[in-house]
């Protein structure tokens, strides 16, 4: 079939509208790409565009971001991963690699914990191994507590910056920020506590073939961490973006698309 590049939406879950986009050969491999917090499916723009049209890339907007529908509740991984499995079911995806990066990888945990049918591998991209009593995402609680409407640009541009080790291109930056600004304030709370409030799944519920990527200068998530989710992931490999921050796959997406392609023909039946 020929491939596509589609920027679209469906609605789930009762009318929730979730943006999407869509490139690659239809009967390529699936592939599901979630975002970080506050960021939306255009942050793997990057990423996206040194991907071959062999793969069947979706990358998702998560409830609350983006230009997606912003109800008041719905923010822990759970309901953020049936959101994922009904934007599957819409487009017709009965199984998927599943990519996700920071909140992103909570979510794709949880749907590999939760619907391990619908997964074929899992990628995980600067992933937390637990928010829970996590003291840097009390702080950073705090922090989102003093936030109002509508997000100041100069806060968010910081923001997204602290994530990063090393510069990006200025437009891309600009757009970040952009789509940075769109969740109001109570989706940076109500999403954060959403993190913070999951449990990590017990060692040896994720099954499938799963792969961690880690920036070695992540200010955010612990090398221990990846040690923590190679040891409950049974078979799990790490790869280290040597000098890599936190948005490694923003600072380095022709490396990251790589890694997702040998990933997929390599390692998925």
């Amino acid at each position: 079939m020929t491939p596509i590049t589609a920027e679209a939406a469906v609605e789930i879950d009762g009318g929730l509208l979730i943006p999407y986009l869509e490139q690659g050969d239809p009967d390529g491999v699936p592939m599901i790409l979630l975002h970080g917090i506050t960021d939306s499916h255009r942050s793997y723009e990057p990423v996206l565009e040194s991907l071959p049209r062999s793969i069947r890339a979706v990358a998702i907007t998560a409830r609350g971001h983006g230009d997606a529908g912003k109800p008041e509740t719905g923010y822990d991984a759970e309901r953020m991963a049936a959101d994922v499995v009904a934007v599957m079911d819409a487009l017709g995806i009965g199984r998927a690699v599943v990519v996700g990066h920071s909140m992103g990888s909570w979510t794709a945990r949880r749907i590999a914990a939760s619907y391990p049918d619908r997964v074929i591998g899992l990628v995980l991209a600067g992933a937390f191994a637990s928010f829970h009593d996590n003291p840097d995402v009390a702080d950073l609680s705090e922090e989102f507590r003093t936030l109002a409407d509508p997000i100041d640009p100069g806060y968010a541009r910081a923001w997204q910056e602290s994530t990063m080790a090393r510069p990006v291109p200025e437009p891309f930056m600009e757009m970040v920020v952009e789509e940075t600004c769109k969740p109001p304030a109570r989706v940076w709370r109500a999403a954060l506590q959403g993190l913070a409030d999951g449990r990590p799944e017990p060692i040896g519920t994720i099954t499938v073939p799963t792969l961690l990527c880690w920036g070695e200068r992540d200010d955010f998530v612990p090398y221990i961490d990846q040690d923590d989710l190679l040891a409950r992931i049974p078979g799990s490999e790490l790869r280290i973006y040597e000098g890599g921050g936190h948005a490694l796959h923003w600072e380095r997406p022709a490396r990251f698309a790589a890694d997702l392609v040998e990933f997929a023909a390599t390692r998925i039946p």
